[in-house]
């Protein structure tokens, strides 16, 4: 078979040749995605399944052949940057030299994808725990450094609940440029709107030359795998691992339910019962980032529902009042318009009101003596009714 068809082959398995030299990261090509989600072919370039020169198994992790010396220095540009601490730090030297990292783009008024993929990647952190800062190391770098500084981006990780060893980065606009040219997301250097970008997320370990481009719609629990066991060569036991004793029947998921798990569970849950409610009307709803979704069907009209999921930006500039104040409530993070389909938004809502169903008959039976647990889960209300006083006012 010719070369062309080989290498294909090689991808379309999700791993290169181990033998082979590392794969170029601005070139780890595969199918791309909008903001909706749906793949599509765009300037940036996000690898959906290739991965290369992984290490062939010995126990001591090395240098991949050809791949730790290809991309380094001469190849990585060194350009300055700014973490959302005001400190100038160099890309190559400071940030990725001889580290396992993952690299995402952003800009802090983005009204769709960036904010799933920032909520994604906080639930990525919190699975991997203490390493995070320690052996591996995630950065965001803003596409719109003229509008977001130092402070900007700090006020952007605080909406995100963001721990240490997540770095925010801006920086001069061709070095930024540069930048997204090197790491493949962006492929000749035009950027025509500013969004124009994907929801990708570049992860790598620079020492072996090991890089790939994943979706930020992944799942957090593969993602955290990849970036904690994968990069690593596994050399770093997981405390967290179970047997497959206790392991669920797994089932094929519906059409909602997948919707639910790609879009909707970075920031909701349905049926979350350990949030608070501050003096001032806002949530601390644990890693959640938005409203516990347990009955909404009851809660909203569904004609409210259908406007909400169709476009969610036009109901806040028409100030639908409920749209605000969840909104406020919420630390003002603004949710994604995902851009979906009228069947899309039917099977979603399905989903939403046979889980709720399927969460109170199970709390239910398994309930003993004490409150209702629904009377946690209805603070909702009460959240939204305060923060319409306070906008009102």
């Amino acid at each position: 078979m010719g070369r062309r068809t080989a290498l294909m082959l090689f991808l379309a398995a999700g791993i290169l040749n181990p033998g082979a030299a590392g794969a170029d990261p601005a070139h780890a090509h595969a199918a791309e995605h909008d903001h909706s989600g749906r793949p599509h072919a765009a300037h940036d370039h996000a690898g959906h399944h290739d991965m290369a020169t992984m290490d062939d198994g010995a126990d001591e992790e090395r240098p991949a052949r050809g791949g730790g010396v290809r991309w380094g220095a001469d190849y990585f540009p060194n350009v300055p940057l700014v973490t959302q601490d005001g400190e100038t730090v160099h890309f190559f030297d400071d940030l990725i030299k001889g580290k396992v990292v993952t690299i995402n783009l952003l800009y802090t008024n983005c009204p769709n994808m960036c904010s799933l993929v920032t909520a994604r990647l906080a639930r990525v952190q919190k699975l991997l725990g203490e390493r995070v800062g320690k052996d591996i190391f995630m950065y965001s770098i803003t596409i719109d450094p003229e509008h977001d500084t130092p402070e900007k981006l700090r006020a952007h990780m605080e909406k995100f609940n963001v721990g240490p060893g997540w770095t925010f980065l801006t920086g001069k606009p061709e070095d930024i440029m540069l930048l997204r040219m090197k790491l493949g997301f962006l492929s000749d250097g035009v950027q025509v709107e500013l969004n124009d970008h994907s929801g990708a997320v570049l992860i790598g370990n620079q020492r072996t030359g090991q890089w790939m481009k994943r979706m930020a719609t992944s799942s957090p629990h593969i993602l955290a795998a990849q970036i904690g066991s994968w990069l690593s060569n596994w050399r770093t036991p997981n405390p967290q691992l179970a047997g497959y004793a206790g392991a669920p029947k797994l089932q094929a998921p519906s059409m909602g339910e997948t919707l639910f798990r790609t879009r909707c569970a970075a920031c909701h849950a349905i049926g979350n019962l350990t949030r608070t409610v501050a003096g001032d009307g806002t949530v601390d709803a644990g890693e959640l980032l938005g409203p516990d979704l347990l009955g909404v069907s009851e809660r909203r009209s569904r004609e409210w529902l259908v406007r909400w999921l169709k476009n969610p930006k036009q109901m806040l500039q028409d100030e639908d009042p409920v749209a605000l104040a969840l909104y406020a409530a919420y630390g003002e993070v603004t949710m994604p318009n995902f851009r979906l389909s009228d069947i899309e938004v039917e099977a979603l809502l399905e989903f939403m009101r046979e889980e709720s169903k399927r969460v109170r008959s199970g709390a239910l039976a398994s309930r003993q003596p004490g409150p209702d647990p629904q009377v946690k889960t209805s603070r909702n209300d009460d959240i939204v009714e305060n923060a319409v006083v306070r906008i009102a006012k």
